[in-house]
């Protein structure tokens, strides 16, 4: 009996493991909805990025540029 219930097992996974073709149908609503999901996830990350590394950048530029005008009031 030993034999049968590996025998049996391993059809079972060859069976369960053997590639099966998609029978899926995306429609091109929610294919547009997918990839406009997909491109505002990409969008948002690079504004999150560029607002992260930007403002830090502008108050130094603006720290920079009243430390200029400062040092040309005491110039005579």
């Amino acid at each position: 009996m030993k034999p049968f219930w590996i025998f049996a097992v391993v059809i079972a996974m060859i069976i369960g493991f053997a590639p099966q073709p998609a029978t899926a149908y995306i429609g091109p609503g929610s294919g547009l909805s997918a990839i406009g999901a997909f491109l505002a996830l990409i969008t948002a990350i690079i504004v999150a990025i560029l607002g992260f590394l930007w403002y830090p950048f502008r108050r130094l530029m603006r720290h920079l540029k009243k430390d200029k005008r400062k040092d040309g009031e005491n110039t005579p």
